[in-house]
């Protein structure tokens, strides 16, 4: 089973290297000069347009070691890579940490279904690669809100499709469905926040 048993590996042992490459190639935003969100918290596409150094989810979202195989992940699609680039769409992006990820009953490539239908080899060749990268791009997008700022109890749904919200429990956010805690806050942008979560959405 190529693709399985070579990318994620690589993957989770190159993904260090590949962050702390990225971040020498370009500026780093300082955490302490707070968010660069509009004051006013209306869209970006309502506001200003953005200039040279406004910083993006682009930007930031490789910075944080906890969550690189995420991070990596969504580099593979060109479509959401270049939403994380643009001003005047909004996003937040809910980034499982790495221990969350490699503690899966399954790689997030693999799909049950995939190995009913079509047996142990289902992501053997260039068809099995063309099938894991669809899987790959379904859990990605379960874990992007076409939203931010992203408010209480509101429901919206995921580039998956899936719909999703957030409550505050003593003073932690909850991803629903799922009870799925957020641990941090890690970047808030011209164009949205990156939300570190704990644990894994339903991507299936």
């Amino acid at each position: 089973m190529r693709y399985m048993s070579l990318i994620y590996p690589l993957l989770t042992a190159s993904l260090a290297v590949t962050a702390a490459f990225s971040q020498e190639q370009r500026p780093m935003a300082d955490k302490n000069l707070g968010p660069a969100m509009p004051p006013n918290q209306e869209s970006p596409s309502l506001s200003a347009p953005a200039d040279g150094d406004t910083v993006m989810l682009s930007d930031v979202l490789g910075n944080d070691r906890s969550i690189n195989i995420f991070a990596g992940f969504t580099r593979d699609f060109a479509t959401i890579s270049e939403r994380f680039e643009d001003s005047s769409l909004n996003t937040t992006i809910m980034a499982p940490i790495n221990s969350a990820i490699m503690a899966l009953p399954r790689k997030p490539w693999e799909d049950p279904e995939d190995y009913d239908r079509l047996g142990p080899n289902a992501y053997e060749g260039e068809p099995g690669e063309e099938r894991a990268q669809r899987n790959l791009r379904r859990f990605v997008e379960a874990h992007v809100v076409p939203v931010s700022p992203w408010k209480e109890g509101e429901k919206v749904k995921t580039l998956a499709g899936g719909e999703v919200w957030w409550e505050s429990k003593d003073g932690v956010k909850m991803i629903k469905p799922g009870n799925i805690e957020v641990s941090s806050v890690a970047s808030k942008v011209y164009n949205g926040e990156v939300w570190i979560l704990k644990g894994v959405r339903n991507y299936a």
